[in-house]
């Protein structure tokens, strides 16, 4: 089979049924940029996620008469729970901090605030073990293992801020990724239509080349070709697209919020995780579905 005829035959059914494919390529761009979008935000998800875990200190506060009693952390009850933290195998580090010490730091905190420092005397305050985690997002472990122990006032985990944090940027990644899906199928459908009415439009040509011994392969390569070419220009579409979003969008509103540290920078490797994924999808769908349109309602 020669290439160069089979390339004719594919720039000749995208001429012929330049609307449709216009129209395909335009849907195939939206669905997939919108995958896209919504991969690059599963990735920020989990570069969140370790960006607040890595500072998350699981906080285990002492009750007020066991800091008091015991300051130094030499009694029975506060080595107890120090040889508990650091025997947990998902306790990375723990530092104590005694009653005078969080006394001093509050004091320094508000430091410009001379109310805030009159109404807090240090005995009202709690000795605390501040404890890091071989792996932050399982800071509940701490809570669920040290709450109601013998000295332990509370235990202070984040974890209503974090999952608010997380929960809201599953939620965005999810919407992305249902609609992403919605209009996959759309274009799913438009692939189908668009070979069907190339291959109908071709119908006397295919005949003849059967006629003269070609394989079913070779009269249905070059509709697979088309479908898949118009698959490649949607999905170049959709990465131009997610390219001018990131300039003209994220980097103007979301720059002096990345810069703050609240939010891990969005720089080019997002693009191309999400390009790493957008090319193999588009040439998969939009061939898969020519194929199976090809085999299910067109006989070559």
């Amino acid at each position: 089979m020669r290439a160069g005829f089979v390339f004719s035959e594919v720039l000749t059914g995208l001429r012929r049924n330049v609307t449709m494919t216009i129209a395909m390529i335009l849907t195939t761009a939206i669905s997939l940029g919108l995958l896209g979008f919504g991969l690059i935000v599963a990735k920020l998800t989990d570069e969140t996620r370790t960006l607040y875990g890595d500072k998350v200190q699981v906080q285990v506060y002492l009750t007020v008469d066991q800091s008091r009693s015991d300051p130094d952390c030499t009694g029975a009850v506060c080595q107890g729970l120090l040889e508990d933290l650091r025997g947990n195998p998902d306790v990375a580090s723990v530092s104590y901090e005694s009653q005078e010490a969080a006394y001093q730091r509050y004091l320094r905190t508000f430091a410009s605030q001379p109310e805030m420092i009159a109404i807090v005397r240090k005995e009202a305050l709690s000795a605390t073990f501040r404890v890091s985690l071989v792996d932050p997002q399982r800071f509940r472990v701490i809570s669920q293992d040290f709450t109601g122990k013998p000295g332990v006032l509370s235990v202070d985990d984040q974890s209503e801020v974090l999952d608010k944090v997380f929960s809201l940027l599953n939620s965005v990644r999810n919407v992305a990724i249902t609609i992403a899906l919605i209009q996959a199928f759309a274009a799913v459908l438009l692939i189908s239509n668009m070979v069907q009415v190339a291959a109908l439009s071709r119908r006397t040509e295919t005949s003849i080349m059967r006629l003269v011994g070609a394989s079913r392969w070779r009269t249905q390569l070059p509709f697979m070709i088309e479908a898949v070419f118009a698959g490649l220009v949607g999905v170049a579409l959709a990465i131009l697209g997610l390219v001018v979003a990131k300039l003209t969008f994220v980097d103007k509103i979301f720059g002096s919020i990345i810069s703050t540290g609240l939010l891990p920078p969005i720089d080019g490797t997002y693009l191309v995780f999400a390009s790493y994924w957008l090319i193999p999808i588009g040439i998969v769908l939009s061939g898969a579905a020519a194929y199976a349109t090809l085999r299910a309602y067109v006989r070559l």
